[in-house]
């Protein structure tokens, strides 16, 4: 099942953006390998997927909703978070409202397929696919403090990824990122 895997390396290294004790959302979170991980850094966690088998498996690790968020409303209207995790989905009339679901001081954690994938494996359809610098545009609101569009080995893969931080209302006060951290 999705989710059982180790957390990603980009969500493991770009994790620690999210302030102290802030609440963490996993979208599209599978069986909930960001939220254990997120919930055991001391973060209150909130995960959504449409499988309800899979919802059941996280349970344990926060407030859990089972919702078609393709078809439906985005069933956290109004809600900001400390951190936005998604991983290995892509629904792009999604992506503003993920932007705008990104509290101040927070951060959004972004990893997915993109454009050359189709040569590798699946996903192979451009609908599942990000175009060469579309997580950027798509991001243009937040502070773009890591991004990396290319191939990865292990499994073989094209992904674009994006760490990107709203920024709080004293931009006079430095954030500061620690870049030296082991993945």
């Amino acid at each position: 099942m999705h989710g059982t895997e180790a957390p990603s390396d980009w969500v493991r290294r770009w994790s620690t953006l999210a302030p102290p004790g802030s609440t963490a959302l996993d979208v599209a979170c599978g069986a909930g390998r960001h939220l254990r991980w997120m919930n055991q850094r001391g973060h209150p966690t909130v995960g959504v997927d449409r499988s309800a088998e899979a919802v059941a498996a996280c349970a344990a690790w926060g407030e859990i909703h089972c919702a078609d968020i393709e078809g439906g409303p985005w069933p956290f209207a109004g809600r900001q978070f400390g951190a936005v995790i998604v991983t290995n989905y892509l629904w792009r009339p999604l992506l503003p409202i993920l932007v705008n679901s990104v509290a101040p001081g927070g951060v959004l954690i972004y990893e997915t397929f993109a454009r050359g994938n189709e040569t590798v494996g699946r996903p192979a359809r451009a609908d599942f696919l990000l175009q060469p610098g579309e997580l950027l545009a798509a991001c243009a609101a937040l502070r773009t403090v890591a991004y990396e569009d290319g191939f990865l080995d292990l499994p073989a893969r094209f992904v674009q990824r994006i760490a990107a931080v709203r920024e709080t209302a004293h931009p006079r006060q430095p954030v500061r990122y620690r870049l030296d951290l082991p993945v």
